[in-house]
């Protein structure tokens, strides 16, 4: 995801798979990884101050949850992408002109929701 390093981004991917918040530890053993808990700890804990995740402390510990969904996110990045591009117009035309027919259809439908 844009502004997320690798291991925020799979640090993400854990929580958004996840069905309920997760802890430190458990982040830790979804990711599979040689990481020390610190390490995913600070990692969390710059998701919470990017605004990415939301904490609650429980017991003694923090459990996690994404602040946006997968989706939000990705549109999130989008929007910053147009923002930074000086003919925003000119991707959005280039995507329709490239976009699958279901991509198409999805635009189309989403297009005809917001009217």
């Amino acid at each position: 995801m844009q502004g997320l390093g690798e291991l925020e981004s799979a640090a993400m991917d854990v929580l958004w798979r996840a069905s309920e918040a997760r802890t430190v530890r458990e982040v830790l053993e979804a990711l599979n990884r040689d990481l020390a808990y610190t390490t995913v700890l600070t990692v969390l804990d710059h998701l919470h101050s990017k605004g990415w995740v939301e904490r609650e402390k429980r017991s003694r510990a923090y459990c996690y949850t994404p602040a946006l969904s997968r989706e939000e996110a990705a549109a999130r990045a989008m929007r910053n992408l147009l923002a930074d591009v000086g003919d925003p117009e000119g991707v959005l035309l280039h995507f329709a002109r490239s976009a699958s027919e279901g991509e198409r259809d999805a635009l189309r439908r989403g297009l005809r929701k917001r009217s």
